[in-house]
């Protein structure tokens, strides 16, 4: 799967979106409800964020 920038992961009852990615970084927004968008925002790499979100699932684009 590749990642892509707008992107929204569900896993458990978190939601992550991601905001900026880029060759070795991503920055994404950790969110209780992806409609109202309000979250926190964090700055990882690539790697941590692929272990983060391990067994989540692809929400569609209609989300």
């Amino acid at each position: 799967m590749k990642l892509q920038q707008g992107q929204i992961w569900k896993q458990g009852e978190d939601y992550f979106r991601i905001v900026e990615w880029a060759r070795l970084s991503v920055k994404y927004k950790l969110m209780k409800d992806p409609i109202t968008g309000e979250g926190i925002l964090h700055s990882v790499t690539k790697k941590e964020f692929c272990r983060l979100i391990k067994g989540a699932e692809l929400l569609k684009e209609e989300v």
